[in-house]
């Protein structure tokens, strides 16, 4: 029985021919076999500028841009910039394994402040509020969320943003699921309804799931030039300059249209709304349908301590473990989201192979 890989964070579609074709331009060109810019090639960089004005309306020039190797570098350096030892990073859970991680890596403290599937998985000002300390310096902020797929409505990432604006905090808008919002929900970027955090606002972004460009290794992002100078500065001495060859086909990506994104989009959605269905009607299951990315996040914790077919598991994590080893079905275990008796399952993924997944589960769970 083959392995279904519900595990993934990539979407399953091929980089557009069009951006492909660019990389292979480049590689002719013998001005792409050597270094360039730290920070970019400058026609990247502008590039950047430009759709983000055209997607979320947050007008950045240039010279506040950073090319990075991928979104979470992006992550990496924005917070190497701003944090000194101690400073404490209040991150919204379910979160990204890598947000945290970060945060310690570069001496910073994350305080987690937990949300539920009760309120969509969205954090409240008091939420926030109650987490702040006189230590608290970043908010990580990430709409369309991974794992949860949440989406925060532009009245409420108006009130974070202006609570953030009131005490001084920077915030780091992480937007890279910004194009998979599905219905009528809109995405919304903070520094563009709160224009006051705009001086303490950092945007990260990338090709990565808009153009189904993961192997390319290309992020960016977008903040005051104080710190887009120093992240440069640090970047300079790390990695030198990002591939030109990606960064070519990162150009041709931003040139182009979005029609390949409305193709993924379509299927995500589709797959969402099966995979939803599908997983409340698994008894011990149930799931909040996702306004954004490409995650279903359902709660599993009506499995837990009964008798399944591969045991009687007593975490998410073990569900995991016996989902794997019994069905051959890949999920990733809450616990790596700071959200024990979750699953998230990706619906990147073909609709065939998520029908038969996700009954698979439902067997498994039936016991």
């Amino acid at each position: 029985m083959p392995v279904i890989n519900f595990g993934a964070g990539e979407p399953d579609f091929p980089t557009p021919d069009a951006i492909v074709e660019a990389a292979i331009v480049a590689c002719r060109d013998p001005a792409m076999h050597h270094y360039t810019p730290t920070a970019g090639l400058p026609a990247l960089r502008a590039a950047i500028s430009a759709k983000t004005s055209r997607d979320s309306g947050f007008s950045a020039s240039p010279d506040q841009v950073l090319v990075t190797n991928g979104a979470k570098h992006a992550v990496f350096t924005a917070l190497t910039a701003l944090l000194d030892p101690g400073d404490e990073v209040l991150i919204p859970s379910p979160y990204w394994t890598t947000y945290p991680e970060v945060a310690r890596l570069v001496g910073g403290k994350p305080v987690a402040v937990s949300t539920s599937p009760a309120t969509g998985f969205l954090a409240t000002v008091a939420d926030l509020e109650a987490a702040r300390t006189e230590r608290t310096k970043v908010l990580i902020f990430n709409s369309p969320c991974n794992p949860t797929g949440a989406v925060y409505p532009a009245a409420l990432v108006r009130e974070i943003g202006e609570w953030a604006a009131a005490h001084d905090l920077w915030v780091l808008c992480d937007e890279i699921y910004e194009h998979l919002v599905f219905g009528d929900v809109v995405q919304t970027s903070m520094p563009v309804v709160v224009p006051e955090l705009a001086d303490r606002a950092i945007i990260v972004n990338g090709v990565a799931k808009t153009y189904a460009m993961t192997g390319w290794r290309i992020g960016w992002l977008v903040g005051p030039s104080d710190v887009v100078d120093a992240a440069t500065t640090f970047q300079s001495q790390v990695t030198s300059n990002i591939s030109n060859i990606s960064q070519r086909a990162a150009l041709a990506a931003l040139e182009g249209d979005l029609s390949a994104v409305a193709e993924m989009r379509a299927a995500f959605d589709r797959r969402r709304t099966a995979m939803t269905s599908m997983l409340n009607a698994i008894d011990g299951v149930s799931c909040v349908v996702p306004d954004g990315a490409f995650y279903c996040f359902p709660d599993v914790s009506g499995l837990l301590g009964r008798e399944l077919a591969g045991g009687r598991p007593t975490t998410s994590a073990e569900l995991a473990q016996q989902l794997l080893a019994t069905v051959h079905v890949a999920t990733v275990p809450g616990e790596a989201f700071a959200a024990p008796g979750h699953l998230r399952l990706s619906s990147a993924i073909s609709d065939d192979d998520l029908v038969e997944g996700v009954q698979r589960i439902a067997q498994f769970a039936a016991g």
